[in-house]
């Protein structure tokens, strides 16, 4: 889509301190590419420790959106419709994750579900079974850290629907769990795709609260973030192969939600 609106004419203080803004943004990524080990990044990128921490990060990225979906669309309706009072506390506490230090959150859900947590130690004594440490406590940490992504775009499009034909629905005689899976759900379907894309991308890149509460074990859960903190200490040029493939699949995400999901991007 073209951008017709007229172009503005800045202060020249302005658009230098524009461009320097863009140079403080763009300068790691130039660094990054110009570091890379261009000639053996595919060998790095399909070394096995490299494989299994991308094949765990999509994994448990996946399932966290997944569980995002099913938990942060109903909670985005209660949100937009002020079921729950008072509404406002309650959209403070949904969203404070995404202001909140990851590791803070980990140090959180160590206290709820550790062996010695709130629920863990009924968990342990109940079922000998606590999620830290676990692929569980990596879904789990991405998806609290995550969620709110999702919420916060999914409530955004609830409150910008046309409840035309919701009302219409309902005096058609449909229920109302009817009109919300077969009107209201279809009809923010765009919101809910933006939602997942960004909640996907968040618990991808999730490290804090991940290795605070489910560690750093190769092939349990280190996921790609973890493994390049880690390679950074040992092998330089893996670390960085890893961080260029990732930077790549961030990119293909933003292709993604180009357009139809991010018209910023069009």
């Amino acid at each position: 889509m073209t951008d017709s609106r007229p172009a503005t004419r800045l202060p020249v203080a302005v658009s230098g301190v524009g461009v320097l803004g863009l140079a403080v943004l763009i300068a790691p990524l130039i660094a990054l590419a110009w570091a890379a080990p261009w000639s053996r990044i595919w060998e790095l990128l399909t070394a096995k420790p490299a494989m299994q921490a991308l094949g765990l990060s999509l994994g448990a990225a996946t399932l966290a959106t997944l569980c995002a979906i099913v938990l942060g669309v109903p909670l985005a309706a209660v949100l937009a419709s002020g079921a729950i009072r008072p509404t406002r506390l309650v959209r403070l506490l949904v969203v404070v994750p995404m202001v909140m230090p990851p590791v803070v959150i980990g140090t959180a859900l160590l206290t709820l579900l550790g062996r010695r947590g709130l629920v863990g130690q009924y968990l342990d004594a109940w079922f000998d079974w606590t999620p830290t440490y676990t692929f569980s406590a990596v879904v789990i940490a991405q998806l609290v850290v995550a969620m709110p992504f999702l919420v916060v775009s999914v409530e955004a499009a609830l409150r910008a629907r046309n409840i035309d034909a919701e009302e219409a629905a309902y005096t058609l005689g449909a229920g109302r769990f009817t009109t919300f899976r077969l009107v209201t759900v279809p009809e923010i379907r765009a919101g809910i795709g933006a939602g997942a894309i960004m909640c996907f991308a968040r618990a991808l890149g999730e490290f804090g609260a991940t290795v605070t509460f489910a560690g750093n074990v190769q092939g349990v859960t280190q996921t790609m973030p973890l493994a390049i903190y880690l390679s950074l200490q040992r092998d330089d040029q893996s670390a960085i192969a890893m961080a260029i493939g990732l930077v790549i699949l961030s990119v293909l995400i933003l292709i993604g939600m180009r357009g139809r999901w991010l018209p910023a991007l069009s």
